[in-house]
């Protein structure tokens, strides 16, 4: 029981750690602003027809 105490506990230090690491360098809105360039890449290839 006190293994499984223990390992839980890690778990979730680990857990906290590495989302307040992601959170102080901002990694997550990185990542959004690296994904939004790639599908704007995508879609500003088609064409559109803009008879109005």
């Amino acid at each position: 029981m006190k293994k499984f105490l223990k390992l839980i506990i890690k778990i979730l230090f680990v857990s906290v750690f590495g989302l307040f690491i992601i959170y102080f360098l901002n990694m997550d809105q990185k990542l959004m602003e690296w994904a939004y360039k790639r599908v704007n890449e995508i879609f500003d290839r088609k064409k559109t027809d803009l008879n109005f």
